[in-house]
């Protein structure tokens, strides 16, 4: 009898302690008007220790990549690579394709990108060509990015993003980041900065122009424009008197800028191209014989640069990928709803979820801190479960969490993904603890007063306060 009073008096301090960590973090001024949803439990044993409105949808931003990243490694592997292929139609007589060389795209988001060796794979490319016999093409390359649909732009995420290095044109066929840097001349404040050149260079790109130099220390500029279109609207401001100043934007359609890029590269090694080249996103029917398979870095390492860094990018195209297990082509409908889908077969709840996109920009998306502990605990026993917990950022230590935390007695100890826009902070993710159990936890915070920093120091103080009541 002793002892279970006195284990139901220890149950009962903890949840008391646990609780009292809770209205200390809500009675902070930043957090106390938010749309708040917190879950926190024993991985050991599934108990919940801590909540508070666990079920209500939040605007997760980032944290999205989760669902993505995880979904991703459980349907396809750590070691699965993605495909890219030049096929040709027509045939190849005496050394002279009679038709197009086509560049097939099924969603690697690493062709070209700064982090995977840039453009060097190109030459690979021309030696296959080179091997199949091919001194001249009567025809054109193209680019091929049928295997999604048409609609390369999400249409949840606002106009304020769209245009920019992180929210590019989704394609099946993606190059170089789909990101040009667009160099600017910063001149006296007030005047407007002259665009000089972008890299790569863009044939036919052209510019609207009201970038403003200011006194400011740090860049304010915005890139607007649509997939496909080549105008781009340049507004905001960047800092005076500081020369050159560069500017990140999206590529406007990275599927044909590849096809110029192997065009070019064909043509310097003495194949001869008659084309222009071209770009499709919907299949032209025409019969195509394979020629050479490129394949991507293991999906394990692209997550890891997905989560660790927040690429929307590689996100994005993980996602859109999920939409080929319903049909091809392609669709943000289609993908959404077989996360949904896949989810809900392996107990988490996602019935009431609002799924828009991969990366988490899109702000009608809705998740609760349920839905991400539920997704992590079920990730903690999974295969895949070292690749994953892999690509999280370690608090204090690496990624978006290297400020998180840091100098405090959790530094190195919280693996998670942060999720930050406007007026929302939200972390999920691992916390180890001294008894070799971790807790699971999704501290969601959105419609804040506060700014990110704010924001950001409440959740911290609300983690150090569980870990110190539970250790």
């Amino acid at each position: 009898m002793r002892r279970v009073t006195i284990y139901i008096l220890l149950l009962w301090s903890s949840t008391v302690l646990a609780q009292s960590a809770m209205d200390k973090f809500l009675a902070s001024p930043y957090i106390k008007y938010a749309n708040v949803s917190v879950a926190v439990c024993r991985l050991s044993n599934g108990v919940k220790i801590d909540e508070y409105r666990s079920g209500n949808l939040i605007a997760p931003a980032s944290t999205m990549k989760l669902f993505t990243t995880a979904t991703a490694l459980e349907l396809l592997g750590s070691n699965y690579r993605y495909p890219t292929y030049l096929q040709y139609s027509g045939k190849i007589k005496d050394g002279v394709l009679q038709g197009n060389l086509y560049i097939v795209g099924h969603g690697d988001p690493t062709l070209g990108g700064k982090d995977w060796g840039g453009s060097a794979f190109l030459s690979q490319w021309v030696n296959a060509v080179q091997q199949a016999g091919i001194k001249r093409i009567d025809g054109k390359v193209i680019g091929d990015g049928s295997y999604y649909d048409g609609d390369a732009l999400n249409p949840g995420w606002i106009y304020e993003d769209i245009g920019n290095y992180y929210a590019p044109g989704i394609f099946a066929l993606s190059y170089l980041d789909n990101t040009m840097n667009i160099q600017l001349k910063s001149g006296a404040v007030g005047s407007v900065a002259q665009v000089i050149r972008t890299f790569p260079t863009i044939p036919g790109l052209n510019f609207e122009n009201h970038i403003r130099c200011t006194a400011i220390d740090y860049d304010g500029a915005y890139v607007h424009g649509l997939p496909y279109q080549n105008c781009r609207y340049l507004t905001g401001c960047i800092p005076s008197n500081l020369g050159v100043f560069g500017v990140r934007g999206d590529i406007p359609n990275p599927s044909l800028l590849l096809a110029q890029h192997l065009s070019a590269q064909l043509r310097v090694a003495g194949i001869a191209v008659r084309d222009s080249a071209g770009y499709l996103s919907e299949s032209d029917g025409k019969t195509k014989t394979l020629l050479y398979t490129h394949y991507s870095a293991p999906l394990s390492d692209i997550v890891e640069q997905t989560n660790l860094h927040s690429v929307n990018l590689n996100a994005e195209m993980m996602f859109r990928n999920l939409g080929a297990q319903s049909k091809v082509p392609c669709t943000i409908q289609h993908a959404s709803e077989y996360m949904q889908q896949f989810w809900l077969n392996r107990g988490v709840d996602l019935v009431m979820a609002r799924i828009l996109d991969g990366c988490g920009l899109a702000p009608q998306n809705g998740l609760s801190a349920d839905n991400f502990v539920q997704l992590l605990c079920y990730m903690a026993h999974s295969k895949e479960h070292a690749a994953f917990v892999r690509s999280l950022p370690v608090s204090g230590k690496t990624g978006t969490l290297k400020t998180l935390l840091a100098k405090t007695e959790l530094e190195g100890k919280v693996h998670a993904k942060s999720g930050t826009i406007k007026g929302t902070r939200n972390y999920a993710g691992y916390m180890d603890m001294p008894n070799g159990d971790q807790l699971v936890f999704a501290v969601l915070v959105s419609s804040s007063n506060g700014t990110g920093q704010q924001i950001k120091h409440a959740i911290e103080q609300y983690l150090l306060d569980v870990y110190r009541r539970n250790k």
